[in-house]
């Protein structure tokens, strides 16, 4: 029994939580929901993705990501399956 306890907690260390993560709007979501979809964003990185949004306007392209502080090429390139662009309801 111990043998199939060590074996499932180290399969599990292998499974990403977020790698079942469902893509996230980030035109729409809320910083936690930003936090929880994306590798490498923590609360604070989301909370700026927020406040970009907020002072700039909705984003148009995944790349446009890179203008928020402390969001890179590489954070850009391991997430990019995981965003979604569109329109907050109402805006075009």
């Amino acid at each position: 029994m111990r043998t199939f306890l060590k074996t499932l907690a180290l399969s599990l260390a292998f499974i990403s939580p977020l790698g079942f993560a469902s893509p996230v709007n980030i035109n729409t979501a809320s910083a936690e929901q930003i936090s929880d979809a994306l590798r490498g964003i923590g609360p604070a990185k989301a909370q700026a993705i927020v406040q970009y949004r907020e002072q700039k306007g909705a984003f148009t392209s995944v790349e446009q990501l890179a203008e928020v502080k402390g969001i890179g090429s590489a954070t850009l390139e391991k997430n990019r399956d995981q965003i979604v662009i569109e329109a907050a309801e109402g805006e075009h």
